[in-house]
């Protein structure tokens, strides 16, 4: 009769020890899920971030070059495709390093950012925005003031 108790508790402290671990684990993942998110989320927004301050580095440059704006974002890939200078020093010119195909286009979803051009005031300036609908970051502006040509939102 001692033999089956104490093979029972043992048992007992088998299944135990299991549940134990199992809601440890659950309790370490509920934690730190949400906290890894969190984290890959901020990576992705500065991913966006860099990646617009980088277009706005070319905006100034064509600007500087050809004393306007690019229509479009294709004219300003055209542009960076001729200018061996930009090419050559491309690392010490941008925030991060990518292709050149994929610098349009926002890390978060793929989706091309958005540019557009006014061009009716006395300056000219501009408005690129991150393709994201949840997301507020944008460079420049459309009301024709032009302080805020190459201001960022997050700045």
């Amino acid at each position: 009769m001692a033999l089956k108790s104490d093979r029972l508790r043992t048992t007992l402290q088998v299944v135990l020890a299991i549940v134990i671990g199992a809601l440890a684990y659950f309790l370490y993942y509920s934690i730190t899920e949400p906290y890894e998110a969190i984290e890959r989320e901020q990576r992705i927004v500065e991913e966006v971030r860099n990646r617009m301050s980088d277009i706005r580095t070319t905006l100034n440059r064509y600007e500087r070059d050809s004393t306007t704006y690019p229509d479009s974002l294709d004219q300003l890939m055209a542009h960076i495709q001729r200018d061996s200078a930009l090419l050559a020093n491309r690392d010490s010119i941008f925030m991060t390093s990518f292709e050149l195909d994929s610098m349009f286009y926002s890390p978060r979803n793929g989706a091309p950012f958005v540019y557009t051009l006014s061009d009716t005031g006395q300056v000219p300036t501009y408005l690129l925005e991150a393709p994201a609908p949840d997301s507020t970051d944008q460079i420049g502006t459309l009301s024709g003031d032009p302080t805020r040509t190459n201001v960022a939102s997050w700045e």
